[in-house]
């Protein structure tokens, strides 16, 4: 996709979860609970704890935004947020493994990694913060078996 843009024919697509940036949230929300303590006893510098914590919400979703997951008719890819450039990208009949990689907290958050591996055992792609991986690597294997099936009929 450089250069000029094309129609993509879209199967899915989605940003990062909000889980993925649970702890930017966790932090933040210390930063202005403290904030509202030195404020309750009229301790000076409240105000830049309130600011800092709106400034790392501000972060997040600035973060949130910047990375966006696509699944294609033929191809998956990451693509920029906000200038819409493909980033990295494989085509279907590259894909060789799609994993999930889940940890204890993103078990709990309902959010993964998935991990695109070509046929050379090489990751070619990672989507982090992905809610509902198992759906996610459902879509991207059927994506892969419809391409093959596509090409052996011709």
């Amino acid at each position: 996709m450089t250069g000029q843009a094309t129609k993509v024919r879209l199967m899915w697509s989605a940003f990062p979860s909000w889980g993925q940036f649970a702890w930017l949230f966790a932090i933040s929300l210390f930063t202005a609970f403290r904030g509202l303590i030195l404020h309750r006893f009229g301790l000076p510098g409240w105000e830049g704890w309130l600011l800092g914590s709106a400034i790392l919400i501000t972060c997040a979703a600035v973060l949130r935004r910047w990375a966006r997951y696509v699944i294609a008719a033929d191809r998956v890819f990451l693509q920029n947020g906000y200038t819409g450039h493909e980033i990295r990208g494989v085509a279907a009949g590259e894909i060789a493994e799609v994993a999930i990689h889940q940890g204890l907290v993103g078990g709990w958050l309902g959010i993964g990694t998935i991990v695109i591996r070509d046929q050379a055992g090489d990751e070619r792609l990672r989507f982090k913060g992905v809610a509902d991986p198992d759906i996610v690597r459902h879509r991207i294997l059927a994506l892969k078996s419809v391409r093959v099936r596509s090409e052996e009929s011709e």
